[in-house]
């Protein structure tokens, strides 16, 4: 979280995360298609070889304010190839709320896997603990056939029983929801940090 006294606003980072090549891109630009357009910002992104890392971001006005100051909202994508490890580091820093994003393809576990330990292992490096971190699943390519049963991933990827969503988010099935989710918990967050008291600045 970080505050801007003079412009009065709070802004949270929200982090999709996952496996390459598994839809992150694909829900921020969903996202940033759904938004209302005077409320959104540009849509910035980095190409690497094989995976966008993207960012926008979007003053959400129907969670109103927080202490009189205006909520931004920064949304990120982190790529998932093995060697960008030093980039998903960087993005993690300061995030307030993260969504992860699992490819339900069949051949895709043991990637699902991977990122999810990698994910924790990157979280410890910025001193956060999932545990202690906003966060929601996503079940993504639900379309695909022979999909991996919802079962097994959340046997698997989800043993804290944190909100999970199936998706297909080339259609954007799913994604409204994973991000409204995981805003309102950050948003509670907040507000039970605060304590309903306007926030100190610095």
């Amino acid at each position: 979280m970080r505050i801007n006294a003079q412009k009065r606003t709070i802004s949270v980072k929200l982090v999709y995360y996952g496996p390459g090549l598994g839809g992150k891109t694909t829900n921020l630009e969903m996202l940033h298609r759904q938004f209302p357009e005077k409320q959104r910002g540009a849509m910035l992104q980095l190409d690497t070889e094989t995976e966008r890392t993207l960012f926008f971001d979007y003053f959400p006005l129907s969670l109103g304010t927080l202490g009189g100051y205006k909520v931004k909202v920064d949304f990120f994508t982190v790529p998932g190839q093995s060697f960008y490890l030093t980039t998903r580091r960087i993005v993690l820093q300061g995030v307030d709320g993260l969504v992860f994003v699992a490819d339900s393809s069949p051949d895709r576990e043991e990637a699902n896997l991977l990122s999810k330990d990698d994910l924790i292992a990157n979280l410890e490096t910025n001193d956060k603990k999932l545990a202690d971190l906003p966060h929601v699943y996503q079940w993504n390519k639900r379309d695909i056939p022979g999909a991996l049963p919802v079962k097994l991933l959340q046997k698997q990827l989800n043993p804290e029983g944190a909100p999970a969503f199936p998706a297909v988010a080339l259609n954007g099935e799913g994604v409204w929801e994973c991000q409204s989710a995981l805003l309102q918990q950050v948003f509670d967050t907040l507000r039970a940090q605060a304590g309903g008291a306007r926030p100190a600045s610095g």
